[in-house]
């Protein structure tokens, strides 16, 4: 398997088939090539002013199902809407994983404590859509 420079700066890179198929089509992540990080990469968008420095990432839905299992219309549905919930409570990037019919929320360390204090209301949210939903320990 081909590596990817810049890729143990992300501790999930190598469980994210994303980077897989980069790498098996030869698509060059420079940034990522040079070590640089996306907080970098915000600090350094908000340093120049820019509007668009806090703007939350938006990776394909079906990067929010594990690995190994089927992707589904359903799960997808359910995740989009998931996370339409959570943006209206005011969260932003974070993602809901889909564990076979439980959910992981993951979100920014900003808003972790939020989201830990909250999430008897979280779960009541998203409840019809998962088995069991939890807050992950660990921030993104």
């Amino acid at each position: 398997e081909e590596t990817v420079p810049g890729r143990d700066r992300d501790p999930d890179a190598d469980d994210r088939p994303g980077f897989r198929a980069l790498a098996e089509l030869g698509i060059r992540s420079p940034l990522r090539e040079c070590g640089i990080t996306k907080d970098e990469i915000r600090a350094g968008a908000k340093e120049l002013g820019l509007s668009v420095w806090d703007k939350p990432a938006y990776a394909c839905l079906a990067t929010r199902i594990k690995n190994g299992e089927r992707i589904t219309a359903e799960k997808l549905a359910a995740t989009e809407e998931a996370e339409g919930i959570l943006f209206e409570m005011g969260y932003k990037d974070f993602r809901v994983r889909m564990r076979g019919g439980d959910a992981l929320v993951q979100i920014r360390a900003e808003q972790h404590e939020r989201a830990v204090s909250e999430e008897q209301k979280i779960k009541a949210a998203l409840g019809h859509l998962y088995r069991e939903v939890s807050i992950d320990e660990k921030t993104r």
